[in-house]
């Protein structure tokens, strides 16, 4: 079983021993830490409100419930908007007028995992610093829970996925009258979570006909959920059997956006926030940002249209603190991860598929032929399972020494960069999962992977 506290929330896997998965004491107690913690960071607050949403995961309800009760129990007043995708919730902090949000989500993990993201009154994630004291204040038990006169109110709201809806299609850039001329036909796999509710809904109201697979929200994931080319079999024959535009997949809570072309190729997740910084870099100039981990594709485009290109470590709050320093227009994370600031600083797959569809509309060409317009990189994406042993700090500094005669970046474990090939290699623990990742980029998939092979050999030395 396993438990992981992180700058991306506290993450684990259902059942078994508390202290060592994500078990009912845990949930209580991170959720009492979380309470605590806006109570001493918004003091001049009368009454705490909190948001809560969640996935369509199997255990959705139960760490639903016990949460919610929680929050009560410390004084905290809830307003729980049900199933629902993670920007939802994110907006929802903002439209309610919240202390905070908390968003009970595993993400891309398997239907075992559930985890707590935990917002600020501004609809973001914690930052490092925010995150490492509300693990401080859950280690020492220090959270007072109130008597029966001062328990938290509880309200729900059904609406905030219709809001999210129709915010999207007011956005300035999201051309609807383009996307409903052009007569899309799109095939949507939501792996049976909150997508399914939100995707469909806003295809229709942007007029695109709409072929829906797994888009039932029972928590039945009918394939691994992390929206990778080798999960995406079924729904790429399927784009080609409907004669479909392309295909549109999504994580469990929607942050991620993956993209199928009409010919079942896949656009390429690295590419979602290229095309997307694209079209609005050619409307709106400025700046960019994406992780260390995230395809060059998008510097060079960023370069394309006049603007700058920056990198930030590797979370979301991390690409949103290095857009808020720079002042960038779009950014995000070269998971499918689009973040469009003036709607809202979080990754966001609504706003993913209606700037991409107004690209597709303007350019009026096949999904595969816009992607054949964008520089063509290939990341060579690698996992090594964390254990004791593995002292990854003198690994890091192995690397550095070697390859000192080359740029480094060590904001985030480690990034080499071969900039005359147009080369760069990650090397860095995951946020996520137990494991230490070592991604590689070149511009042919040989040479990306015989560059992560090499790190990979050399580390093993």
């Amino acid at each position: 079983m396993t438990l992981i506290k992180s700058i991306s929330g506290i993450r684990g896997t259902i059942g078994g021993q508390p202290g060592s998965a994500l078990t009912p004491p845990d949930l209580v107690k991170f959720t009492a830490a979380y309470a605590t913690w806006l109570r001493r960071t918004q003091p001049d607050a009368t009454r705490l409100k909190v948001v809560a949403g969640r996935d369509a995961r199997v255990s959705g309800a139960m760490v639903d419930h016990l949460v919610c009760g929680t929050l009560m129990a410390c004084g905290v007043d809830v307003v729980n908007i049900g199933l629902a995708t993670t920007p939802t919730v994110e907006l929802a902090v903002g439209w309610e007028n919240a202390c905070g949000g908390i968003i009970l989500t595993a993400s891309h993990n398997p239907g075992q995992w559930n985890a707590l993201k935990l917002l600020n009154r501004h609809g973001e994630f914690l930052n490092a610093e925010e995150g490492k004291l509300l693990l401080q204040l859950a280690d020492s038990g220090d959270f007072h829970f109130v008597e029966a006169g001062a328990l938290g109110i509880y309200t729900s709201q059904d609406n905030t996925t219709d809001k999210h809806v129709e915010a999207v299609c007011n956005y300035p850039l999201v051309d609807v009258e383009a996307i409903y001329k052009a007569g899309f036909k799109v095939v949507v796999d939501a792996v049976n979570s909150v997508g399914g509710l939100a995707i469909p809904r806003l295809l229709r109201a942007l007029g695109v006909q709409t072929v829906e697979l797994y888009c039932e929200p029972t928590g039945q994931f009918p394939h691994n959920p992390e929206p990778l080319p080798e999960h995406l079999t079924e729904i790429a024959a399927r784009v080609v059997a409907e004669g479909a535009d392309c295909g549109i997949v999504v994580d469990p809570d929607v942050d991620r956006l993956a993209l199928v072309c009409e010919n079942g190729d896949m656009f390429g997740e690295e590419y979602t926030l290229v095309a997307v910084a694209d079209y609005v870099l050619a409307r709106r100039k400025g700046n960019t940002v994406s992780n260390l981990s995230s395809s060059r594709a998008l510097r060079d485009v960023t370069e394309l249209h006049g603007g700058q290109y920056f990198a930030s470590a590797v979370g979301e709050v991390n690409v949103v603190a290095q857009m808020k320093a720079c002042g960038a227009v779009i950014g995000g994370e070269g998971n499918g991860g689009v973040i469009v600031p003036d709607l809202h600083y979080g990754r966001d797959a609504l706003i993913g598929v209606a700037l991409f569809l107004s690209q597709l509309a303007h350019k009026r060409m096949p999904a595969s032929a816009l992607r054949a317009t964008y520089p063509s990189y290939f990341i060579s994406k690698n996992k090594v399972e964390l254990n004791p042993d593995i002292d990854l700090a003198a690994l890091l500094q192995k690397a550095k020494q070697a390859y000192s005669n080359r740029r480094i970046t060590d904001i985030d474990g480690v990034r080499i960069d071969f900039d005359v090939d147009k080369q760069w290699v990650h090397i860095r623990s995951s946020n996520t999962e137990p494991i230490i990742r070592i991604y590689a980029e070149a511009q042919t998939p040989e040479a990306a992977t015989a560059l992560a092979g090499e790190i990979k050999n050399f580390l093993s030395k």
